[in-house]
């Protein structure tokens, strides 16, 4: 396959699927065995197009960030406490990141492991759904540091690829009793230290990759790759909200245990 059509297929894979309880790492690992592309090859690229996806969330929010900024400043409680939130969630995923790496690599190769991450969280999704009922909206700077920091540690189970972040995190703020705003607003900020943190460490990981060039995946791909990225991201984060309030998860958790189903017959019978 042309590595432009390559690079703007991964780019909206990664859009679509970074900020929705779907898994963007398992979508791009399945996306490998679907295109027929070598994965190590287009590596480095898949690291850089998280860094758009960031900045989306970072763009649709700048209000938010420019508040919270600003009202630390001036020593607002709620300012302080949106910032304390966040880094409190972000600190126990960031932990096991740097502890479990080598083991978190072996999974990343394992399409398998995808799939069947990906059928049991919809039904975890789908349970979720069912059984937890809602509080009304808050914003993340009235939530208590105790429920910050349980969510971060929910976050930690996105390490199994297939899992996804976003899901984990949005799965564990309902079960907590979290309104559907305010689960996926909290995602959607923790996202901005998490990803980036990630981002940068998996870059200075391949720092000689990208001083040397990629191969065959070089400055052009990558850069195509990220407008799509960020495209298509500002307008899933744009409308993800409205479409959660109004449906719930239950089509994300449908579409993970089919995806995850016709996965696992493509890699055993095709």
């Amino acid at each position: 396959m042309d590595t432009t059509i390559t690079a703007i297929l991964l780019g909206i894979v990664e859009g679509l699927t970074e900020f929705i309880p779907v898994s963007s790492t398992g979508h791009l690992i399945l996306a490998s065995e679907l295109f027929g592309y070598d994965a190590k090859t287009w590596e480095v690229f898949n690291v850089v197009i998280q860094l758009p996806a960031v900045m989306a969330v970072v763009v649709l929010y700048w209000r938010t960030f420019a508040d919270v900024a600003l009202g630390a400043l001036r020593g607002s409680r709620e300012s302080l406490a949106f910032i304390r939130n966040v880094l409190a969630a972000f600190i126990p995923a960031a932990i096991v990141g740097v502890l479990f790496k080598s083991k978190i690599d072996g999974l990343l190769e394992n399409p398998v492991v995808v799939c069947f991450a990906l059928i049991v969280g919809g039904f975890v999704i789908l349970a979720v759904e069912r059984l937890v009922s809602h509080q009304t909206y808050r914003p993340v700077g009235q939530m208590p540091l105790s429920q910050a920091i349980k969510i971060g540690m929910m976050q930690c189970i996105a390490v199994i690829p297939g899992v996804s972040r976003s899901g984990a995190t949005i799965m564990g703020a309902l079960t907590l009793g979290e309104n559907r705003r305010t689960a996926a607003e909290f995602s959607f900020f923790l996202a901005v230290p998490t990803m980036f943190g990630a981002t940068v460490k998996q870059l200075w990981d391949h720092r000689h990759e990208l001083a040397a060039g990629s191969g065959q995946v070089g400055f052009t791909e990558i850069a195509i790759g990220s407008v799509v990225s960020f495209v298509v991201s500002l307008i899933v984060i744009r409308f993800f909200i409205g479409f959660v309030s109004k449906s719930g998860f239950a089509p994300f958790a449908i579409y993970r245990i089919v995806i995850g189903a016709v996965g696992l017959a493509w890699l055993f019978w095709v």
